[in-house]
């Protein structure tokens, strides 16, 4: 973080935080880094209904993480900002790293 953050820095960016939080909208994240796609292709992707997708790309919306345009009488969603693919790929691998480290450390203690 960056040095001297204030309190309304903070807040904003644990909301930032909040949207990420949830697993159904990192699957719904997981799918616009391929391409943009409609609400049909992401619930379809993502596992879940069309409303629910809905549900939570408005959330996404609101964080500014997606953007929303109209093509024809279709909504296509993109991401809203691609240093999210770097964001993904710093915590995918501090993720993966630490599920190694606890793999390791499991089979150390079985011997």
């Amino acid at each position: 973080m960056a040095q001297g953050m204030n309190t309304a820095l903070i807040d904003a960016v644990a909301e930032q935080f909040k949207a990420l939080a949830e697993p159904a909208r990192l699957r719904l994240l997981n799918r616009l880094m391929e391409s943009e796609a409609n609400v049909n292709e992401l619930a379809a992707a993502a596992g879940m209904s069309q409303a629910n997708a809905s549900k939570h790309l408005a959330q996404l919306a609101q964080a500014g993480l997606v953007v929303r345009s109209k093509v024809g009488t279709n909504a296509i969603y993109s991401l809203g900002d691609e240093r999210l693919r770097e964001l993904c790929d710093l915590m995918c691998e501090r993720a993966l790293q630490r599920a190694q480290s606890s793999l390791a450390a499991m089979k150390r203690r079985a011997r």
